[in-house]
């Protein structure tokens, strides 16, 4: 994951150098918002050492990284995002989470390259970074189409994921068989899975022809040994 997050930070980088077409020595200086204490912060400096890595490898002294704490909540994520931008940063690597981008449309000449992989309710300056829904189920829709499997159930996790799902699944115009909501309770999901197969039909199912071949076997037998 992290060598994942080098190339992409890499990729990035070069762009906003070609874009802002960097010359001599000008600076340029973006800003990254992750929560460096607090719960999270194991999350936050992990990122922060990719982040320097990544500039390792590119190399440029021009490309400078202004790191601040989030806390990973959206109050100190406004504020520190804030304190960059009055330092003239108009481009931003985080926050991290979703939560954390709630106020983010008050700085609206400000871009936010989010880590997050949800984009619902995602402010209009804010890209998310993640691999989201929709990507995600475009990609199945393509393997469907590619191997012509049709009759699709999709199991929906009844969680604060459900409503970006159905969405996703709508936008990307994906033809289902069924959509199935199961809970994340284990003593509920294993009665929905025995809906959802058809559990009780199919072994009573099973039953009935164990019974049937077992009749089967007896007339037979009686058969034989009367002959």
């Amino acid at each position: 994951m992290r060598k994942l997050y080098i190339i992409f930070l890499k990729v990035f980088l070069i762009i906003v150098l070609t874009n802002l077409k960097a010359i001599s020595d000008e600076k340029i200086k973006i800003g990254l918002i992750v929560p460096l204490s607090g719960e999270y912060s194991y999350i936050g400096k992990s990122i922060l050492k990719s982040t320097r890595m990544a500039l390792d490898k590119i190399n440029d002294q021009r490309i400078i990284i202004i790191p601040k704490d989030t806390k990973a909540n959206p109050i100190d994520t406004l504020k520190v995002s804030n304190e960059l931008y009055n330092s003239g940063i108009k481009i931003i690597i985080g926050p991290v989470f979703n939560e954390s981008n709630k106020y983010l449309d008050e700085l609206n000449e400000v871009t936010f390259l989010s880590f997050t992989n949800k984009i619902r309710n995602n402010p209009d300056n804010v890209i998310s970074a993640g691999v989201n829904a929709i990507s995600q189920i475009k990609t199945i829709k393509k393997y469907l189409s590619e191997n012509n499997l049709k009759n699709t159930i999709f199991l929906v996790p009844e969680t604060e994921y459900k409503k970006e799902i159905e969405e996703a699944i709508e936008k990307s115009n994906l033809i289902l068989k069924e959509k199935f909501i199961y809970s994340k309770d284990p003593t509920l999901l294993t009665k929905q899975i025995e809906d959802l197969t058809r559990y009780q039909q199919r072994k009573q199912n099973l039953e009935s022809e164990i019974k049937r071949i077992e009749n089967s076997n007896t007339f037979n037998n009686h058969i034989k040994s009367m002959v």
